[in-house]
């Protein structure tokens, strides 16, 4: 096999991302040469931040893609060949060149995966980078305390709703989050244990905020920024502290608040972070055994939204830009 089908850059966003700022074609493969292994990719991760590479210029922890050229982001498959002692024939490997229908990947790269601790669609979402980003977020970045309340928004989001969930099972006091839509609302509050929820499409965010947290915020986990970060700047505890994940408020047409806010920082003496979840790799062991045994005791809920076909990637990052993924947002590309 020399070529796959992949998807490329079409043009870079006018702002906003639609599905035909990509385009489906083919990519040629290299050869298959030692440690390495071709793969046949099932599933692939639609992630917010995959938005962000679209934009030119350099990101400080990764590479922008260029128009015309292949896209990339995480995905799992199987191997079909291989030239590695690491990457048997018919192992199950997650690896970073989705985007396309088969790879050869590196095996310094790639991680052979045990489905007998987690079905294939988890290692992207709670046992993946999704999992992994909350769990940096609340533990080494946030430090999270039993009994504390904790905000998060974008909770109906992949990673926002583990967020919600990790914060529940190490002992938050209180879990708030934000989302659109009432059938989120209901099922983060219902499924995965939300103590309140505000739902920002049809309510006001920032008038809701103080009547959910009357004695303030302790943890803020932010995938959002604008507007809700400011509101929920204004209601953060002496000492809080904001992990900041995101800001696909950035994306948007909204016109975003003014850098005023930020004296509330002094105020209140909170402490906001930024991470990118690579940092923390020496806890994932630690991650992994903690989730794979909440999802073995069914008391976390791993759901994902899944979109058929590679011809359908585009339509899929558009629905999870503008909010219309329950979960983990993936493409499936064979079975």
């Amino acid at each position: 096999m020399k070529q796959t089908a992949a998807v490329l850059l079409a043009r870079r966003p006018e702002r906003t991302f639609v599905a035909d700022d990509v385009v489906v074609g083919t990519i040629d493969l290299p050869d298959l040469t030692p440690g390495h292994a071709l793969v046949r990719n099932e599933y692939m991760s639609l992630d917010p931040s995959t938005r962000g590479r679209m934009d030119p210029g350099e990101k400080q922890y990764t590479t922008n893609f260029e128009v015309g050229g292949a896209m990339d982001g995480s995905a799992i498959g199987v191997v079909v060949e291989s030239a590695s002692e690491l990457l048997p024939v018919g192992a199950t490997v997650r690896h970073r060149l989705g985007w396309r229908e088969y790879a050869v990947v590196d095996d310094a790269v790639a991680t052979v995966c045990d489905l007998g601790k987690a079905p294939a669609t988890a290692w992207l979402s709670s046992m993946g980078q999704t999992g992994f980003t909350a769990y940096a977020g609340l533990v080494p970045v946030g430090k999270l305390a039993a009994g504390e309340t904790v905000l998060v928004t974008g909770a109906g989001g992949a990673v926002g709703s583990m967020v919600g969930q990790f914060a529940r099972l190490m002992g938050a006091g209180r879990v708030v989050g934000s989302a659109g839509g009432v059938e989120k609302c209901a099922w983060l509050m219902d499924e995965c244990g939300f103590d309140a929820m505000i739902n920002y499409r049809d309510g006001d965010f920032a008038q809701e905020l103080p009547g959910l947290v009357p004695d303030g915020i302790d943890l803020f986990f932010d995938n959002v920024g604008g507007w809700q970060f400011a509101a929920a700047l204004n209601n953060m505890k002496i000492h809080g502290r904001i992990s900041m994940c995101g800001a696909v408020s950035n994306f948007g047409t909204q016109e975003q608040p003014s850098l005023a806010i930020l004296i509330e920082t002094v105020l209140r003496r909170v402490t906001i972070q930024g991470f990118i979840v690579r940092d923390f790799e020496h806890l994932r062991p630690e991650f992994e055994e903690r989730v794979s045994g909440w999802l073995a005791s069914g008391e976390l809920i791993d759901r994902a939204t899944i979109v058929e076909g590679i011809e359908n990637a585009g339509v899929g990052l558009a629905g999870l830009l503008s909010g219309a993924n329950l979960g983990k947002a993936l493409v499936r590309l064979s079975d």
